[in-house]
């Protein structure tokens, strides 16, 4: 099994070897590439603010502020992730403060937007719901009805980013 496929080893035998295929074959990057033609425009860290907080308001405007969200060079590398969400809760007073913070691996600077928008959905959806349970899905498909396939379509962009640097 090629190295970049480790991406999706947790999905069935018969979808593995279908892209395993495509990849032995060298036809995965253009695969890719035509099913994924253009990338977002969110280059900048005000950008990707003002992106994450219009779906934040679209679909969860009752949940805690936002105080960043960032584009991180380190995730990937040192917690195995594409995006982090952090929160510290601080009491003053009488009132709870809560700090909501996103973390967005960088190498989706140069990602299709559906699947910056997956992944900012993710770590909104991390807002509400902490575990990675019915209800957290659940709130991601009612943010992004395509929720499930664009998951599995990230993984596939990080195959495609192995391969192209490989090459």
């Amino acid at each position: 099994m090629h190295q970049a496929l480790k991406y999706i080893s947790g999905y069935p035998e018969q979808v593995v070897a279908q892209i395993s295929q495509i990849v032995d074959s060298g036809k995965f990057v253009p695969w890719f590439e035509q099913r994924h033609p253009s990338r977002h425009q969110i280059k900048s860290e005000k950008a990707l603010f003002d992106f994450t907080l219009e779906i934040k308001n679209r679909y969860m405007k009752k949940t805690a502020p936002l105080s960043k969200v960032v584009w991180d060079n380190k995730i990937h590398l040192i917690n195995n992730a594409l995006g982090l969400h952090s929160y510290v809760s601080r009491v003053h007073g009488s009132k709870i403060k809560t700090k909501n913070e996103i973390r967005i691996a960088s190498v989706f600077k140069d990602a299709p937007e559906a699947l910056l928008r997956m992944l900012v959905v993710h770590e909104l959806a991390h807002i509400k719901e902490k575990q990675h349970d019915k209800a957290f899905y659940h709130l991601c498909c009612h943010m992004e009805p395509h929720y499930h396939q664009l998951e599995f379509e990230g993984r596939l962009f990080m195959i495609y980013l192995e391969l192209n640097n490989a090459k």
